[in-house]
């Protein structure tokens, strides 16, 4: 069990016997005899074993070891090195999405801005006797007066958003 335990969890480590020889201050044949069977390590050098593999001191002694393999561990962290590439790019995208969202936002809210000071209230220049214009005229006023009151501080917050999704390059 000990030698199966040293030989899966060497080689999954990506080490060869001469690498782990040279951490524990023994010759190769010493691990080679070792994870042949033909003798086991004394209580220091199990220690030095368990820190070189990081790995306690009971997983070498009995609990069985799943074999991985180097290439499957190479392939998994480029599996994971793509997906994180994806994640990026989207991220990167949905940003910039946002960003063009503020600059929009800042852009409707200004030109509104300058109809409203051109026309310099035009509601209050309308003959109110009709019913339609009267209705027409409150709505208006009552959307100017909420867009006066409010625009500023969705310009403002627009700013800031086009500020802090500027990409900093």
């Amino acid at each position: 069990m000990l030698n199966e335990n040293i030989k899966i969890i060497r080689k999954s480590k990506g080490l060869s016997q001469e690498e782990l020889a040279v951490k524990l201050n023994v010759v190769r044949q010493t691990v080679s005899k070792w994870e042949q069977g033909l003798s086991v390590p004394d209580a220091d050098l199990l220690i030095s074993l368990s820190e070189a593999f990081e790995t306690p001191v009971s997983t070498l002694l009995g609990e069985t070891i799943v074999e991985t393999k180097p290439d499957e561990l190479r392939a998994v962290s480029e599996k994971l090195e793509v997906i994180n590439l994806q994640l990026a790019r989207r991220k990167a995208a949905e940003q910039k999405v946002l960003r063009w969202f503020f600059i929009l936002l800042c852009t409707v809210t200004v030109a509104i801005f300058a109809v409203l000071a051109v026309f310099n209230s035009p509601y209050l220049g309308w003959d109110y006797s009709q019913p339609e214009i009267a209705v027409i005229g409150v709505a208006f006023h009552v959307f100017e007066w909420l867009f006066v009151r409010t625009a500023p501080l969705v310009l403002i917050g627009s700013i800031v958003g086009v500020c802090l999704t500027w990409k900093q390059v």
